[in-house]
């Protein structure tokens, strides 16, 4: 049975490979790339939120777990929520989009696609679903110190993330580099 699972998985990622194409959800509907989607701006307990395309982007701040409200419901782009995916729910940035998560603590480095909009805490940079936490190999308790770049990966790193699965591992950032 396993080896079905991998089978599935490798035909996945192969039509994936193939041209940058939209992914199948194992719950229906298609996971791609494209049309980038900003939104107009919005409010959240009296804070407007305007999302914008920056050119560049890259901050440090805290990370939290997703809410346990976003999980088994749709993203803000209307892809199903998948807790296992390395995704990540960021108030501005466009939809998809891709940022390097770096835990400050341990210089553990991710990739993971931005598909939500969130968290709604003035405290808290980006919202990490359960399987990025896990990958970045911190607790979910808590808030998390990181830097967050937008980045913009080859197209064999993306159809793994839009397949729900994990793009090859980042260098540790050095310790003296870590000092924000």
């Amino acid at each position: 049975m396993r080896s079905n699972n991998k089978t599935a998985a490798v035909a996945v990622m192969m039509l994936a490979l193939a041209g940058g194409a939209a992914v199948a959800q194992p719950g229906g509907g298609m996971v791609a790339d494209a049309p980038v989607e900003l939104g107009a701006p919005y409010q959240v307990g009296g804070k407007t939120y305007t999302p914008a395309d920056p050119a560049y982007y890259d901050e440090v701040g805290y990370a939290a777990p997703l809410s346990e409200a976003s999980q088994g419901g749709a993203t803000a782009n209307g892809e199903a929520f998948a807790p296992a995916a390395i995704a990540a729910a960021h108030k501005t940035l466009p939809l998809p989009s891709y940022v390097e998560v770096t835990a400050l603590d341990s210089g553990r480095t991710i990739l993971a696609r931005v598909n939500d909009r969130g968290p709604m805490r003035t405290d808290v940079l980006i919202g990490l679903s359960p399987g990025a936490i896990e990958q970045l190999g911190v607790s979910p308790g808590g808030p998390i110190a990181v830097r967050v770049r937008r980045v913009n990966p080859p197209e064999q790193e993306r159809a793994v993330l839009r397949a729900q699965g994990r793009a090859a591992e980042r260098l540790e950032t050095p310790a003296p580099l870590l000092k924000v």
